[in-house]
């Protein structure tokens, strides 16, 4: 491996970068996106049925926060409820909207490092390409100058520093583009099962914790 990576040149480094990098997200990602971590298993169910019998309290509402991102989304529209209670439906609903765009920025994260990695590695690999040509018209016009045969040496190195860097640019590039490509799927599947637990949580739970926010009627 080592004398691959002396034989690619400097140019492999920034490339060995990108791929340490990319197996990193690519793991973190893959834990933080699992079901368990994000929608669990009749998580929203439960929450509406607890929901139905009362407003939770202070505890039940960052117990919900630790648990999942749709908990966490759930907890955020309780804790505008709980902290304002004659908060009227229509402006409480809009504390479901800004917990929903809040929990697609936390699936998202790092997303666009990846595909930035998958953008930047075809590019890196043609630089040391080019570097590779570079050193090999180099040794060319050397021993024109000089009037002498081509060092064999020098043009086995521009060739291998070309073949080397495109080869490893490819190699981090397609997998970091197969992996953005099913976590954003995910992450969309995802999102739209979060709209769909939400409408329903504020269907059946919104008249029950709403009941209370109309104002009273002034005296004439």
């Amino acid at each position: 491996m080592w004398s691959i990576i002396q034989a690619a040149g400097w140019p492999i480094w920034p490339l060995i970068v990108f791929s340490i990098a990319a197996v990193a997200l690519t793991i973190e990602r893959a834990i933080a996106l699992r079901r368990s971590a994000v929608i669990p298993s009749e998580f929203a169910d439960q929450i509406r049925n607890m929901c139905m019998q009362g407003m939770p309290n202070q505890e039940m509402i960052q117990s919900l926060r630790a648990h999942s991102v749709q908990g966490r989304t759930l907890a955020h529209a309780l804790l505008a409820l709980v902290e304002q209670p004659q908060l009227p439906a229509a402006v409480w609903r809009t504390s479901f909207e800004e917990a929903g765009q809040l929990a697609v920025t936390e699936m998202q994260r790092y997303l666009s490092a990846l595909a930035t990695i998958a953008s930047a590695a075809p590019l890196m690999g043609l630089l040391g390409t080019v570097i590779g040509m570079i050193e090999i018209f180099a040794a060319q016009s050397m021993s024109a100058t000089t009037d002498t045969m081509a060092d064999p040496m020098a043009l086995a190195h521009g060739i291998s520093v070309a073949l080397y860097n495109t080869a490893f640019g490819l190699m981090i590039a397609i997998p970091s583009l197969m992996v953005w490509r099913a976590l954003r799927a995910r992450v969309d599947a995802y999102t739209l099962e979060l709209e769909v637990d939400a409408e329903r949580f504020w269907r059946h739970v919104a008249p029950v914790l709403c009941r209370n926010t109309k104002q009273p009627t002034p005296a004439p």
